[in-house]
């Protein structure tokens, strides 16, 4: 049987007693987590590899860069961000990732963890093995090709981040985003906690963390948004599309 077992700085999915199952199709974030197109039956054995961790504390590591590559998890609870070190011994943060949300799809080429990835607060995820996933990818098309999308996906938003633009659009890009993920799991689209810090956001962005203060001040001010510590407010959503070069219809 499979369960969660825990070393210093990485949760692995593996054989021994005491397994904490999941069932996939009672969870508030089925739709999210589950691979489309499943069979009722296909739900049935794909709930039989998946498994939930304990509370993972604020800093605490699910792996870290350089780690074996062998497990994936979705994100039940929390938030955490990815991280690299860079050549000059500076965090990048890579991105940061909410309930429903894959992890560890990074290190399916090389087998190993190419970011570290760390709570941002109390969290959980549910996971299965590498090996589980893959022996199920070859009964199940559907869970392959979720893979396959997952991964597209990625790619598309690390394309657009990278793209040349303003720090205005940037942040106003990166709120609609969180607007977004957040709606889609049921909460609300315009208030919610900023689980990262703006110093991490600006790393994220690419931007310093005095110009993150001063654009959300901005913001504020033109009546965009309300902010307060780590609540945010969305008072004018048309206006954030604007601001983040979208055609507002």
């Amino acid at each position: 049987m499979e369960s969660v077992v825990r070393s210093d700085n990485v949760y692995e999915f593996s054989s021994a007693p005491g397994r904490s199952q999941v069932a996939c199709s009672r969870c508030t974030l089925g739709e999210l987590c589950l691979p489309r197109g499943l069979s009722p039956d296909e739900v049935q054995r794909f709930e039989q590899i998946v498994h939930r961790s304990r509370p993972i504390q604020p800093g605490e590591h699910l792996f870290r860069a350089g780690d074996e590559f062998r497990s994936i998890a979705s994100v039940r609870t929390g938030c955490f961000k990815s991280y690299i070190i860079d050549h000059e011994g500076q965090e990048q943060v890579l991105g940061f990732h909410l309930p429903g949300e894959i992890i560890g799809l990074d290190a399916i080429h090389s087998l190993r963890h190419s970011a570290s990835v760390v709570a941002l607060d109390t969290s959980a995820v549910c996971g299965m093995t590498f090996d589980s996933m893959s022996a199920m990818s070859r009964q199940m098309p559907e869970l392959q090709s979720e893979l396959f999308r997952l991964m597209s996906q990625r790619i598309s938003e690390l394309e657009l981040s990278a793209g040349d633009l303003s720090a205005d659009e940037r942040i106003a890009m990166f709120l609609l985003s969180l607007s977004e993920r957040f709606a889609s799991r049921g909460y609300s689209a315009t208030e919610f906690i900023l689980a990262m810090s703006r110093r991490d956001i600006a790393s994220y962005l690419r931007l310093a963390t005095e110009t993150v203060s001063r654009v959300f001040a901005r913001f504020q001010k033109s009546g965009v948004l309300r902010v307060e510590r780590k609540e945010v407010r969305i008072r004018n959503l048309p206006v954030l599309k604007e601001l983040a070069g979208q055609n507002v219809q």
